[in-house]
C-alpha cells in the first residue's frame, strides 16, 4: 500500500482535511466565531468520510469523524457528562435520507422472511442553536453544561439560570433527570438586541446562532440576561427512577408535562414517504417560524428500537439530521457593479461566481449602498460568505478575510451613472445615492415596467425585454408614451406577428379603463405604495378633486402623515408631472377613484383594516385587496392590533401565526365573502 501513489495522494489530503476542519471547530466551538458556512464546513468532512472509507486504513481514533465537535475553551469548569452527547450524521439530499431509512430497516431484519414491522418515525426540527444538558436534582437545576466534544462540556449554570425559558424547578421529576436541547436567539430577539446595538454605534452581530453561543459564554451572567435567549427540549440523557415510556415522542410529551420548553412541530409517521413529503413540507415553511432552523432530525420512535441499534463511534444509527439547503455559501465577488433603479437611487450589487445557496443557483447579491460596502469592505476578488433565505434577494454578508492577498485595493463608489454618465449625487446625511437625470435611460425602463406592472396598470406585454427594446428604438421616453405607441412599426420588429401586436393594442386599451388608484401607484410617487394610493384617490375622488387638495387636505386623511402628504404634495405640484398627467388625461385615462366611477358598491368596510395572506383560490391577492378598498376599508401589508381581520389563504405563512397571537380573527375565503357582502365578521 505504500507504493500506491493514489494511496498516497488520499493521505495527503486526508491530513489537510482533518487540519481544516480542526482548525474551523476551534472557530465554531470553542471561540463561536466561524469563517466559513456551514455547508462549506459540511462539504469538508463528507469529504473526509469519503476518503477514509475508500481508505480505511487512514482512519484515526482521533479523527474529526470519530468524535464530535471540539472542545471549549477554557473559561468555564468543565463538565463530563455522566452519558455521552452524541452528534448526529447528515442526510443532504432525499436520496440519502432514504438510504438512511434502507439501512436502519435491514438492521432491524424488516427485509426478512418472517420480518418485524417497519418501526415508526420521529421528525422532529433540527434549531440552528447551541446544545446544552440540563440536570435536575429532586426537581432543582443544579448544572447547565454545552455539549463541547460530548464528553466534556464547559459549566454555563449561571448563564443558563437567566434564560427565562428554562425553569428553576420542575414539580414531580424523578430524582434524577438531565435534559438535552438547545439554546437559541429567536429572529425577533436577534433583530432587537442589534437594533440596539446599532443605536448605541456598536457593532452588530452576524447570525443568531453564534451571538447565542457567544451570550451564552459571557463570564458576565448579567450580560448573557439582556441577550432574551431561549431554549427547546429535545432529549433526555441520564434519569434516575423516571418513567417507563416506550417512545421518543411519549418522551417528549413527559418533558412537556413537567413544564419544559417543548417545540409543537414534533410529528409521528408510520410511513417513510410520510417522512419525505414532511421534510418538503418543512423546507417550504422555514421561514414562516421565529427561529432559526437548519434542518429535520428524523429518529426511529420507539425507544427498544433504538437500543437495538445502537451508535457508530460518534453518532448513533437511529437517528439522521436531514439537512434543508444551505442558505450561507462561500463563492467568489467576480465584480461589484452598479444599478440604476426607476428613481434614479445607484444600488451597488456582487456580480458572483455561480453558487447553489438558499434552493437557488446565485450570481448576483445586493450590497445596498454604498456604506455598506465600505462597513463589509468586499472587494472584487474576495471569498465572500453569500446568504439567501426564501424569496429574500441574496446579500453579501461579509469578506473571508484569510484568504485575501494584502495588496488587494478596497472599492470605490463611481462618481458618474453607468448608464448615462451624469455625476452621481448623494444628500448630506443621507445614505442613498442617486442619478439626477431624470432622462436616464435605466430611470425610462425602469418607470415604465413599474407603471405596467399587475400591481400598477396591469398591461400584458410590457416585461423587461420589450421595454428595453421600446425605449431604445425611441418609441417610449415615458410612461404616456405608452398610449400612443406606433403599432405599425412595432409590427416590423422580430418577433412581432399580426396577433401580438393585436394583443399588446388590447392590452394598453385596457388599461385606459384603470381606476385612480392605480394610476397614483403607478407613477411611483415617493412614499405612495398601493394602500395610500387606493385612499388617496377614495378620499379626493377623482384627479382633479386631488390636485386641487393643499398639503393640510392631504395631511387631514386618515392613515396620511405628513412625510407622505408632502410627498403627494409636491409630487403634484412639480411641472414635469403636472404636463406628464395631462397627456394620461388626453390620451382617455379614467381618473375617478374605483368607488366614485359609477359601481356604487356599498362601503360596508369603512373603518376596518382587513390583511390578505396566502394564496386564495377563487381570486388574487391584488383583486381580494382591491374589493377591500373598494367597500371602503383598507389592506395593509401586515398584521397588527388595529387589524380587524386576516384573510387566509394556502400558505398563509407567519401572518397566520400573528393573527392568532393576538387574537385577530382569521377567515377562510367562504367568510371573506360574506364579509364583502355584508361587512359582518363571523359569529
Amino acid at each position: 500500500m505504500a507504493g500506491d501513489p493514489d494511496s498516497g495522494r488520499a493521505g495527503a489530503r486526508v491530513e489537510e482535511l482533518r487540519s481544516l476542519i480542526r482548525y474551523h471547530d476551534e472557530r465554531y466551538h470553542a471561540l463561536d466565531d466561524p469563517e466559513i458556512p456551514d455547508a462549506e464546513y459540511d462539504a469538508l468532512l463528507v469529504e473526509l468520510r469519503h476518503l477514509e472509507a475508500e481508505h480505511p486504513h487512514l482512519v484515526t481514533p482521533d479523527s474529526p469523524t470519530q468524535r464530535v465537535g471540539a472542545a471549549g475553551r477554557a473559561t468555564f469548569a468543565e463538565v463530563e457528562h455522566r452519558v455521552r452527547m452524541f452528534s448526529l450524521d447528515n442526510a443532504f439530499d432525499l436520496d440519502e435520507l432514504t438510504a438512511w431509512s434502507e439501512r436502519v430497516l435491514r438492521r432491524l431484519g424488516t427485509g426478512d422472511e418472517e420480518a418485524a414491522p417497519a418501526p415508526n418515525w420521529a421528525c422532529e426540527l433540527k434549531f440552528d442553536g447551541l446544545a446544552v444538558s440540563l440536570r435536575y436534582e429532586e426537581g432543582r437545576l443544579v448544572q447547565a453544561a454545552t455539549r463541547g466534544d460530548g464528553r466534556v462540556g464547559e459549566d454555563v449554570t449561571a448563564n443558563v439560570r437567566t434564560i427565562d425559558d428554562v425553569p428553576e424547578r420542575l414539580d414531580g421529576a424523578p430524582p434524577v433527570l438531565e435534559v438535552r436541547g438547545e439554546v437559541y436567539l429567536g429572529l425577533a430577539a436577534f433583530a432587537s438586541l442589534n437594533a440596539a446595538q446599532e443605536a448605541a454605534g456598536e457593532k452588530t452581530y452576524v447570525n443568531p446562532r453564534n451571538t447565542a453561543a457567544g451570550s451564552l459564554r459571557q463570564k458576565d451572567a448579567a450580560v448573557t440576561a439582556t441577550r432574551d435567549l431561549s431554549f427547546w427540549a429535545y432529549q433526555v440523557g441520564e434519569v434516575v427512577g423516571g418513567p417507563d415510556l416506550a417512545s421518543h415522542l411519549d418522551t417528549l410529551a413527559w418533558l412537556d408535562g413537567l413544564d419544559l420548553p417543548v417545540n409543537d412541530r414534533s410529528a409521528r409517521f408510520d410511513d417513510f414517504a410520510a417522512v419525505l413529503d414532511h421534510v418538503q413540507a418543512v423546507e417550504a415553511a422555514r421561514h414562516d417560524l421565529d427561529y432559526e432552523i437548519d434542518g429535520v432530525v428524523v429518529k426511529v420512535d420507539d425507544l427498544a428500537l433504538q437500543a437495538d441499534l445502537g451508535f457508530t463511534a460518534r453518532a448513533p444509527r437511529w437517528a439522521v439530521a436531514y439537512k434543508l439547503p444551505p442558505e450561507e455559501r462561500t463563492t467568489t465577488l467576480l465584480d461589484i457593479e452598479v444599478s440604476i433603479g426607476p428613481g434614479g437611487q445607484a444600488t451597488p450589487f456582487a456580480r458572483l461566481e455561480p453558487v447553489f445557496v438558499g434552493g437557488s443557483t446565485v450570481t448576483a447579491a445586493t450590497l445596498h449602498n454604498a456604506d455598506q460596502v465600505a462597513a463589509k469592505d468586499v472587494r472584487p476578488g474576495d471569498t465572500v460568505v453569500v446568504r439567501k433565505a426564501g424569496d429574500v434577494i441574496p446579500e453579501v454578508l461579509r469578506p473571508v478575510l484569510a484568504d485575501r492577498p494584502d495588496d488587494r485595493p478596497p472599492w470605490a463608489f463611481p462618481t458618474e451613472c453607468p448608464e448615462c454618465g451624469a455625476g452621481l449625487v448623494r444628500g448630506e446625511g443621507e445614505a442613498a445615492t442617486f442619478c439626477p437625470n431624470h432622462a436616464c435611460p435605466r430611470q425610462v425602463r425602469g418607470r415604465i415596467e413599474h407603471f405596467a406592472s399587475r400591481g400598477a396598470m396591469d398591461i400584458e406585454g410590457f416585461g423587461e425585454q420589450r421595454v428595453d427594446l421600446f425605449v431604445a428604438e425611441g418609441l417610449l421616453a415615458d410612461v404616456a408614451d405608452v398610449f400612443s405607441l406606433d403599432y405599425d412599426r412595432i409590427a416590423t420588429f422580430e418577433g412581432f406577428g399580426e396577433v401580438s401586436v393585436a394583443n399588446l393594442g388590447a392590452a394598453v386599451d385596457e388599461a385606459r379603463s384603470q381606476p385612480l388608484g392605480r394610476l397614483l401607484f403607478g407613477l411611483r410617487i415617493p412614499h405612495v405604495g398601493t394602500t395610500v394610493a387606493d385612499l388617496v384617490a377614495r378620499s379626493f375622488g377623482d384627479l382633479d378633486g386631488l390636485l386641487a387638495a393643499t398639503v393640510e387636505d392631504l395631511e387631514a386623511v386618515e392613515g396620511l402623515g405628513p412625510v407622505i402628504a408632502a410627498s403627494v404634495h409636491d409630487w403634484l405640484r412639480e411641472e414635469r408631472n403636472r404636463d406628464l398627467l395631462e397627456r394620461l388625461r388626453t390620451a382617455g385615462l379614467h381618473l375617478e377613484a374605483a368607488d366614485a366611477a359609477g359601481d356604487d358598491v356599498p362601503q360596508v368596510l369603512e373603518g376596518m383594516a382587513v390583511v390578505v395572506t396566502g394564496t386564495l383560490a377563487g381570486m388574487g391577492r391584488d383583486d381580494a385587496r382591491a374589493a377591500i378598498t373598494a367597500r371602503g376599508g383598507t389592506s395593509p401589508g401586515s398584521v397588527s392590533k388595529k387589524t380587524t381581520a386576516l384573510v387566509a389563504g394556502e400558505n398563509a405563512g407567519s401572518k397566520l401565526a400573528k393573527a392568532e397571537e393576538l387574537g385577530i380573527p382569521v377567515l377562510d375565503e367562504a367568510a371573506f365573502e360574506v364579509l364583502l357582502a355584508t361587512g359582518q365578521l363571523p359569529g
